[in-house]
């Protein structure tokens, strides 16, 4: 198997998310053999961002990496687990809020359109929104 950096490129729907990864110095994280669940951004949720706010954050390195890192929860979360949690630890610290109603799941505000995207050193879960840690939401 392919590991979540490679799954992600070969997806195809997560170049942002990537070239995002890549800018914030977390490719190497993602290709490391620890086990880890991202929350996937599509691209199309990285263009329903604010106008500015991507260019702003590639070009604000430390931020970046909080935003990455948001999007990163240490651990094999799948889908079965999400049903059983109520929040997750990400690498950047804080908390997500995971909510799941009617054979739904939410990772904070964002819906969660596909589960368990298995990679050999973790899982991705796509999602329709770009998740904002409340530090660089309020700045």
């Amino acid at each position: 198997m392919a590991d979540l950096v490679e799954t992600a490129i070969n997806a195809g729907n997560f170049n942002t998310l990537v070239k995002a990864a890549k800018s914030a110095n977390f490719l190497e994280i993602l290709k490391s053999p620890g086990s880890f669940t991202v929350f996937a951004p599509t691209d199309e949720a990285f263009a329903n961002l604010p106008e500015g706010t991507l260019d702003s954050l590639l070009k604000d390195i430390p931020k970046l990496q909080k935003v990455v890192a948001y999007h990163i929860a240490s651990g094999d979360v799948r889908s079965d687990d999400l049903l059983q949690i109520n929040e997750a630890e990400t690498l950047e610290g804080s908390i997500v809020a995971i909510e799941s109603a009617d054979g739904k799941i939410k990772v904070n505000n964002a819906n969660i359109l596909k589960i368990d995207i298995l990679a050999d050193n973790g899982v991705i879960h796509v999602i329709d929104a770009v998740l904002m840690p409340a530090m660089v939401a309020g700045s």
